[in-house]
């Protein structure tokens, strides 16, 4: 029985900022699994279960060198993703040049854990026999980005979340942000949006704001988390996978959900500063929070 089990594709990127072009893997599997892994061991019990193709089992066979309980399955192509920022590190175009096949009934029935975290990336990525099983197994944190994307020819477009109010009473925990929360409940207010998904189902309900710090719903309560200044601003790429990992990482030793969300703030603070995933310390994590 692991205590996190985080299921997602790993994906090839292409990363375009106005100082450089950089390649390399990516993906919430990617991202969320190196951050788990720079964590103290032994505290958490992590496994990190990916589909990908041919051309990227040389990654895996590298996260597992690292360290990481690594289950992959075999897709016809990996996903390949293009992200290109301007100067508002918040905002970014995307363009999808190849896609992974879904996941299945079959590939997640020998799962064991305490919570699923399902990193979507895009719309059909968990079918809802999935979700479900997964469901009747243990607690359902999802990332919802991807349930709000599909892919025509190489554009990724805004899509409805099909069968949404299935899906959220299936939910545990539900990462979003500020444009995701108004395409799921048509409200701009944080507040009331938590209130809407906490009616449909939602234990915790975790809003980002990027620069202006993230906002928590758990058991009726709200907590407001501040965003750290970064010394200096590098990626922003996978900033959104490594808050789920510090936040679940949190939770699952029984802290609060405003611990939780400081330490997962201050564990983005330190990976907005560098290309590639989280890879600090938990010492500096516990100085930016004293910030």
């Amino acid at each position: 029985m692991k205590d996190i089990c985080c299921i997602g594709h790993l994906t090839r990127d292409k990363i375009i900022t106005p100082e450089s072009t950089v390649y390399m893997a990516g993906g919430t599997s990617f991202y969320f699994a190196h951050a788990q892994n720079h964590l103290p061991q032994g505290k958490v019990d992590f496994q990190l279960v990916t589909k990908v193709g041919e051309e990227s089992m040389a990654e895996i066979e590298k996260m597992r060198q690292e360290g990481i309980d690594v289950l992959c399955f075999p897709s016809r192509h990996s996903v390949y993703f293009e992200n290109k920022y301007g100067t508002d590190s918040n905002r970014r175009t995307q363009r999808v040049l190849a896609k992974a096949d879904p996941f299945t009934l079959d590939e997640v029935e020998g799962l064991e854990a305490r919570v699923f975290h399902l990193g979507s990336l895009l719309a059909d990525d968990f079918p809802m026999e999935v979700v479900s099983a997964l469901h009747e197994r243990g607690l359902v944190s999802i990332d919802v980005q991807g349930y709000l994307r599909e892919v025509r020819g190489e554009s990724v477009h805004a899509c409805q979340w099909k069968e949404k109010e299935q899906v959220l009473a299936m939910t545990d925990i539900l990462k979003l942000n500020e444009y995701e929360m108004q395409v799921i409940t048509d409200s701009s207010d944080p507040r009331t949006v938590a209130t809407k998904l906490a009616q449909m189902g939602v234990r915790e309900v975790v809003l980002t704001f990027g620069d202006y710090g993230s906002l928590i719903c758990a058991d009726g309560q709200f907590y407001e988390i501040p965003a750290y200044k970064p010394q200096h601003l590098v990626d922003a790429t996978g900033c959104g996978d490594t808050y789920s990992a510090g936040y679940l990482y949190c939770r699952a030793q029984g802290e609060s959900p405003l611990e939780s969300g400081k330490f997962a703030a201050a564990m983005c603070t330190l990976k907005l500063e560098q290309h590639g995933p989280f890879s600090r310390s938990i010492d500096e994590i516990r100085y930016i929070m004293t910030r």
